[in-house]
């Protein structure tokens, strides 16, 4: 399937999920997208649920007025750069517009 997506130089993918997923090195799905593009593009990984393992690289996000945060992993950029982005994500609720409707694609 990455064969047939024409990645340009600047694009950053988004995850449904983990990139990074503790301190000792346990990687997530985005990791093994980051490693299998070469590491030449960002990937952003938004988490609904928490994990439970420390990770220094794992950052809370509140969007809108939710009281509940969604997690945020990244390789290949500065996560602390990526959360204006994620909080400025269209969409009023805790879960961007984009990523509510990749997982109702992704459920059918």
């Amino acid at each position: 399937m990455l064969e047939k997506i024409q990645l340009k130089s600047n694009d950053i993918i988004i995850v449904d999920g983990y990139v990074t997923l503790n301190d000792e090195g346990k990687i997530g799905l985005g990791s093994y997208l980051f490693e299998a593009l070469n590491r030449k593009f960002p990937v952003i990984g938004i988490a609904k649920n928490g994990f439970s393992s420390p990770d220094s690289k794992r950052r809370e996000v509140f969007r809108g007025e939710s009281k509940s945060p969604l997690y945020l992993t990244a390789m290949g950029i500065d996560v602390d750069e990526v959360i204006p982005k994620i909080v400025e994500m269209h969409g009023a609720y805790r879960i961007p517009s984009l990523l509510k409707k990749l997982d109702q694609l992704t459920r059918k």
